[in-house]
């Protein structure tokens, strides 16, 4: 990002941000959880022919590379401290394979004609590309409100799925000794990792799976997908037996659960069974973490949901992965905070939370290229990386995606012991770890009882209050009578992007009826004069130049910071509490393309945007 006006005490927190992770026994390290090469079928069809897991780690190093599209070469701002190449399971490297290596239609027989597209129309007879995108969205599900039986439909009729399980390990085996090859303890993570792509009916469950393993033990096994079940808790079985027989340790992401149809969050698993102890024992501990920012969109809030939230709306998602276009109809289980909600309910009716997770970002680009910088913004797929194919749809319908739609987002954010696999993975496994939406805002969160604003002032925090509080993701018991829960909160801006706007913190809570509530609290914010009598704040004031896409960074704060107590705490009642910071606003990376492109075009998006960090939640419980 180029910035017109910044200011110098934003580049003395480049220093600061350098030893942010040295006043305790934790490292902020920045990655990506959820990256797509070559080896991925829908990246392949869309022209990704050369991008490969090797390629993608060099990027995420800073170093430059080829693109995999138009052969310019590409190269990240900053480079990254972990990445994990998550390629999707099913079809792992078929694709590939069938267009480099010549796997013949004869090869490919049992395969029903009307799905042969993987060996025939996209590649060996090479169609254009619309086409190819037409084709593609042919094989999806078609949609429907019976999602368990589009799951048991699915699971019977995975035979379209090509059985060559010598080209799925081929590519196994290069995507993981890829991620050996990278890996260099202490300085920068390859972790091992693969998609599972549920989709039942339309409905997104899709997960990210990652261990602590290397390559010698990843290859023991085949990476389990959407052709081994639809239903999200054999997953969670077949990763607890294969935790056992390799001695790793995993954990799977949900991901772009504001396009689940209501299902991901839901009040009953998939098959439409009520939600007993086993089943939330397994889903919190295999799925500690979810990812609430990423290319398809923010999965916080929706404004249907959160009316009162002026920032809820942000990088709305409203298209579906299936073959026609249906209306987007938001529901509280597509989403984070809803989930956050649902979790209180569920633990008072079962004993267990299922839904206390924490937060990470992360891209699913399909490019190879892990970026999140509005200013240099890869797209979704490669074709959606230059300027000119950003207008163009996934499809023939005019509400399908496209290049604009798409969000320059996220970032995983973790606080860990040491830049491992084994130090990443406790991480999430902890919850300690939050999602930005690009920037690397930096955020610290501790929450204890009746801490002293003091505190945060002092040299030697947080190190000074590891005695008496826990960081994010962690959990407050039973508080002596009148203690008042208090969060420790410092942010701090990314020098290399826009200034601080405020620092919120979001709380949920149970009723006695059962029922649960939310409220957003300004907690800290930069600028005078901003605080109105209704305790609402103006708006921070909008230094883009819609000329040029440069941004006056005088507006803002580098530093905020908040001791802040909950006013309205009942002991009695159960809560969460987490923490969103908004930049000011800055360019979005449809306003620079628009500029690139003359000024004259339509991108149906916002020229700016305030980018925001979103941490974990401490919870409270009686």
């Amino acid at each position: 990002m180029i910035i017109k006006n910044f200011y110098p005490a934003l580049w003395l927190l480049a220093v600061t941000l350098a030893s942010f992770s040295q006043a305790e026994d934790r490292q902020l390290l920045w990655g990506d959880t959820h990256l797509h090469t070559t080896y991925s079928s829908d990246a392949f069809a869309n022209n990704n022919l050369t991008a490969t897991p090797d390629m993608a780690y060099r990027f995420a190093k800073g170093a430059p590379v080829v693109h995999g599209w138009d052969g310019r070469r590409v190269q990240l701002e900053t480079p990254l401290d972990f990445l994990v190449v998550s390629d999707h399971a099913e079809l792992m490297g078929v694709i590939r394979s069938v267009y480099y290596d010549g796997v013949t239609r004869d090869d490919l027989s049992l395969i029903d004609s009307a799905k042969a597209w993987i060996a025939t129309a996209i590649l060996r007879d090479a169609v254009d590309q619309q086409t190819a995108r037409n084709l593609f969205l042919g094989v999806l599900p078609e949609p429907t409100d019976d999602f368990a039986a589009a799951a048991r439909d699915w699971d019977a009729d995975v035979g379209w799925i090509p059985d060559l399980p010598a080209v799925e390990a081929d590519a196994w085996k290069a995507i993981t000794d890829a991620a050996d090859a990278h890996n260099a303890p202490g300085e920068f993570t390859a972790l091992i990792g693969w998609e599972y792509s549920a989709i039942p009916g339309g409905a997104n469950l899709h997960r990210v799976v990652i261990g602590d393993i290397d390559a010698q033990t990843a290859q023991t096994f085949v990476p389990y997908g959407l052709d081994n079940s639809s239903f999200p808790e054999d997953l969670w079985e077949w990763l607890e037996s294969t935790a056992k027989s390799t001695g790793g340790t995993f954990l799977a992401i949900p991901h772009n659960s504001n396009i689940s149809k209501g299902i991901m969050f839901d009040l009953t698993s998939l098959r439409g069974d009520k939600m007993d102890t086993r089943y939330a024992e397994l889903r919190r501990y295999w799925e500690p973490v979810v990812e609430i920012t990423q290319i398809k969109g923010d999965s916080e809030t929706h404004s249907s949901l959160s009316p009162e939230d002026e920032f809820a709306d942000f990088e709305n998602y409203p298209f579906y992965i299936q073959k026609w276009w249906t209306e987007y109809q938001p529901q509280p289980g597509d989403f984070v905070r809803s989930a956050l909600r649902r979790g209180l309910t569920l633990e008072a009716d079962v004993g267990i939370n299922p839904y206390q997770f924490g937060v990470i970002g992360s891209t699913d680009g399909h490019t190879a290229l892990p970026s999140a910088e509005e200013a240099n913004f890869q797209g979704k797929f490669v074709t959606d990386s230059i300027p000119s194919k950003k207008s163009s749809g996934w499809g023939d319908e005019p509400q399908r995606p496209f290049g604009w739609a798409m969000s320059a987002s996220g970032l995983a954010a973790v606080w860990a012991e040491d830049n491992t696999r084994e130090g990443i993975v406790a991480a999430m496994r902890r919850r300690e770890v939050y999602a930005t939406t690009g920037p690397r805002i930096g955020v610290r969160v501790y929450g204890g009882w009746n801490l002293s604003a003091e505190l945060l002032e002092e040299a030697d925090f947080p190190a000074n209050v590891l005695e008496q509080a826990v960081p994010m993701g962690g959990e407050l018991m039973t508080a002596a009578e009148g203690a008042t829960p208090t969060l420790l909160i410092e942010a701090l801006a990314d020098p290399a992007s826009g200034a601080l706007d405020r620092i919120q913190v979001i709380k949920g809570w149970t009723e006695s009826d059962g029922g649960t509530q939310e409220q957003v609290y300004d907690v800290a914010w930069a600028g005078e004069g901003r605080l109105q009598t209704d305790g609402s704040l103006l708006p921070v004031e909008n230094t883009v130049d819609l000329a040029t896409g440069l941004l006056d960074n005088s507006a803002g704060a580098g530093r905020l910071t908040a001791a802040w107590s909950d006013p309205n705490f009942d002991p009695d009642q159960s809560a969460f509490y987490y923490v969103r910071v908004l930049q000011i606003p800055t360019a979005r990376h449809s306003l620079l393309d628009k500029l690139a492109l003359g000024g004259e075009v339509d991108t149906q998006r916002p020229d700016t945007l305030q980018e925001r960090a979103y941490t974990s939640s401490i919870w409270y419980r009686p």
